[in-house]
């Protein structure tokens, strides 16, 4: 089992079994690892590959946190579903909002996605840390 799932494991299983919660530190490394390891789900669609691990979730269902990794993709975008931070570790994305805004976002870079959000995302690949909320998600 690789250090990074062992943690994981101990932080879910940490509160389950009424022990003191503790933060979770997920070096960059750590986090490409785990993309590749036996918690992650990989999913094709379209032609695209995708692969997340979560890596925080809360009780009620309407945040989560972890790392996901895309291939390349163009999606137009008609209302982004939820709030989302998300920090880039590899590649990038170009966000072109409704109004012709462009927004490049490259490896290093934090950026933040309001839900209701339209406009069209391109990347050539990426992987990246996320939050996300929804607050209309039902438990």
């Amino acid at each position: 089992m690789t250090r990074f799932a062992s943690l994981l494991l101990l932080a879910i299983a940490a509160p389950c079994a009424a022990q003191t919660a503790h933060p979770v530190k997920i070096p960059a490394a750590q986090a490409e690892a785990a993309l590749a390891g036996p918690t992650a789900s990989a999913r094709s669609r379209n032609g695209v590959d995708t692969k997340n691990v979560t890596m925080l979730a809360s009780t009620d269902k309407k945040m989560s946190a972890g790392v996901y990794s895309a291939t390349a993709s163009r999606n137009e975008i008609a209302s982004y579903g939820e709030d989302e931070f998300m920090y880039f570790l590899k590649g990038g994305v170009t966000l072109t909002s409704a109004d012709g805004t462009v927004t490049e976002v490259k490896a290093g870079d934090a950026v933040t996605i309001p839900k209701g959000w339209k406009g069209v995302w391109d990347t050539k690949g990426y992987t990246k840390y996320y939050v996300v909320y929804n607050a209309d998600k039902a438990s």
